[in-house]
């Protein structure tokens, strides 16, 4: 696929998925429109050889299965991980704020996100809606409002005169964005979802909303920017990048190797849940594919696990942030993410494994460690070796501002990466 044409298919991407609920339902959607058959965990399953199999939990996590051919499963799992969820701003259970005559609703930050670009920006609400209608059934519905309908104003300068030098951003206090006027009846978070839900599902009949799972965002579109446009900025690269990519590459595999691609919740706040990769959403696949623990452990061990997450690209204002040989470079290709301490899950294998990869896809590669006296990150990759005890490298595109409202990666990097996974999709034999 030309770079532009990545970069277009990876925009809309982003665009359609403000929310896990709303990036697993635009990953469904593509995959079954390639016919991909969807499973549902709660049903007796009858998976066929050559089958292509896709399982959703909590709506905000996705598992995708393609059999491949005839004894494809002997020869290991290819295996690609992602996850759905970006740092941002959670609308609380009972938000409803009425200050200074003006409605806002309270939040609480998700995940380690960088507050300071929040203010100012055009936001909006999208995520999942609990209900019940007017014959008494319940039903969940995802909502995304799609226009402005919010925002953060910074303090004047002139009341905060000392704001360039340190800005200390307390979330109770300073981050419930701003909706409306007050006005007579007062207005709540819940009249405003219910007006919204008769909007995009006028069959319904709401009678009460009864919770919710809402976040803000940004509302400015996906941009390819710069002179050259080298550049690529959206909101969520991390890591729905990484997710598009792995979606893109099994999708134009060539079908011949049993391989997944596991996409799941909660990976900014640690993985711990039903549908993250701590929990046990992978595993319960695995072991319904391959009931015969002995015969399950022999598929793992020769399986591997490419963790993809965004890696941080060496920034020219901050230099000094970075290992002085480790500092890699947007559009320098695809990273290979290290870590003595196991924060990623990377060997000399996998990396070698990864490296060869690249050389046959033609794509340049390169390496990230953390400076010696910085602490490191961490991916899912640790986490889903630790769990099934298959080899894991971690890598990633680079970006800049990463966990900012909006981040930046260069242009030509998601089709280096696309590439490189197609071919490790494609890869008859894996080492060991």
């Amino acid at each position: 696929m030309p770079q532009s044409s990545v970069i277009d298919d990876l925009g809309a991407f982003i665009q359609a998925s403000p929310t896990p609920f709303h990036a697993t339902r635009t990953l469904a959607d593509r995959l079954l429109a390639a016919d991909y058959q969807r499973l549902d965990e709660r049903d007796a399953w009858q998976l066929q050889p050559g089958g292509r199999y896709l399982i959703t939990r909590n709506d905000s996590s996705l598992i995708a299965l393609s059999l491949g051919e005839p004894g494809a499963l002997e020869r290991g799992l290819r295996m690609i991980g992602a996850h759905t969820d970006s740092p941002c701003l959670r609308v609380k259970p009972q938000p409803d704020l009425l200050q200074a005559n003006l409605w806002q609703l309270g939040v609480e930050v998700y995940g380690g996100a960088l507050l300071a670009p929040w203010f100012d920006r055009d936001l909006s609400l999208a995520g999942r809606v609990t209900l019940r209608d007017q014959q008494g059934q319940l039903h969940s519905r995802l909502l995304d409002f799609r226009q402005p309908l919010a925002i953060i104003p910074s303090l004047a300068i002139h009341l905060n005169r000392g704001v360039n030098d340190s800005l200390a951003i307390n979330p109770q206090l300073h981050l419930p964005p701003l909706l409306a006027h007050a006005s007579e009846p007062q207005r709540d978070v819940r009249s405003l979802l219910k007006d919204q839900l008769q909007r995009e599902y006028p069959e319904l009949q709401v009678d009460q909303v009864l919770d919710f799972e809402l976040s803000f965002y940004d509302t400015q579109p996906p941009a390819c920017i710069g002179v050259d446009g080298d550049f690529f900025a959206a909101a969520r690269l991390d890591n729905l990048l990484s997710c598009h990519a792995g979606l893109r590459a099994l999708l134009d595999s060539d079908g011949r190797q049993a391989c997944l691609l596991v996409c799941t919740d909660h990976e900014e706040v640690g993985s711990s849940s039903c549908c993250g990769a701590d929990g046990p959403f992978l595993e319960d696949l695995l072991q319904r594919l391959l009931p015969d623990a002995e015969q399950r452990i022999r598929c793992l061990q020769r399986s591997i696990l490419v963790s993809a997450d965004n890696a941080h690209a060496l920034h020219p204002n901050f230099i000094d942030k970075h290992d002085g040989n480790h500092g890699p470079q947007l559009n320098g290709g695809p990273v290979i993410k290290i870590n003595s301490n196991q924060r990623y899950a990377t060997s000399s294998e996998t990396a070698g494994l990864f490296r060869h990869l690249c050389q046959q896809a033609g794509v340049p590669v390169q390496s990230f460690v953390v400076r010696s006296d910085m602490g490191c990150g961490s991916t899912i990759g640790p986490i889903t070796a630790s769990r099934t005890g298959v080899r894991t490298v971690d890598v990633g595109v680079p970006t800049l501002a990463m966990h900012s409202v909006r981040e930046l990666a260069g242009s030509r990097d998601p089709g280096y990466l696309i590439r490189v996974l197609r071919e490790f999709y494609n890869c008859e034999e894996l080492p060991g």
